[in-house]
């Protein structure tokens, strides 16, 4: 193995050194930051260190082939060493800012979707609500009027139209009583009198089943 092999080898395992310590610090200040519940960490510990290993394993096959020497392990510490030397402190405050920033924009964007769509629909559906109600209100009152209006003139063509439709009824009403006794209205009844019993026991079924 050459000399200039060996010290590409070294400068990389500098750099994994230092990306270990960079994605070490991000991932400790995201879980304090995010309150990552405790039985989590040990999980994150573990897959750290498998792509931790993955990472370091394929720079140094990318550098020489994947062969295992001592100025590798000294390279990987001397990274580590600079890291929180010279870059721990930056790393941390910037990673701190980013999450706040992103906290920040979220907020922002959530303020701004309450005040552009959320409070415009709920103004709508009030004025919409308001409208309905007074339109019903309305349409009650207009009921109640012409109803009193037309009760008048109901009356005066019942008064009217009397003579030609008691007669009717007068002639109908034994004609009624005869249809009364024949077989298939006791039949109907009987049938209508069942259909009423089994409502009535579905009814207190269900009633039954909503307190259950």
């Amino acid at each position: 193995m050459t000399l200039t092999v060996q010290w590409l080898t070294l400068m990389m395992m500098l750099a994994a050194g230092l990306g270990m310590g960079v994605v070490f610090d991000g991932y400790r200040v995201v879980s304090n930051e995010l309150r990552f519940p405790r039985w989590w960490l040990p999980f994150l510990d573990i897959i750290y260190w498998i792509a931790a290993a993955a990472v370091v394993f394929r720079m140094l096959y990318a550098s020489n082939n994947g062969e295992v020497r001592a100025y590798v392990f000294v390279g990987l510490a001397l990274g580590v060493l600079f890291y929180y030397w010279l870059f721990a402190k930056l790393v941390v405050k910037s990673v701190s800012w980013l999450i706040q920033a992103i906290r920040a924009m979220i907020r922002f964007t959530l303020k701004a979707l309450e005040l552009i769509i959320v409070k415009p629909l709920l103004f709508m559906y009030n004025v919409l609500k308001f409208a309905l109600g007074i339109g019903t209100a309305f349409s009650i009152f207009m009921f109640k009027l012409v109803v009193q209006l037309v009760r008048p003139i109901w009356k005066l063509l019942q008064w009217l139209t009397g003579p030609l439709w008691r007669p009717l009824l007068r002639w109908l009403s034994p004609k009624w009583d005869k249809c009364k006794q024949m077989p298939i209205w006791h039949k109907l009844s009987r049938i209508w009198e069942r259909s009423k019993s089994s409502m009535s026991k579905a009814s207190k079924w269900m009633n039954w089943l909503r307190r259950r």
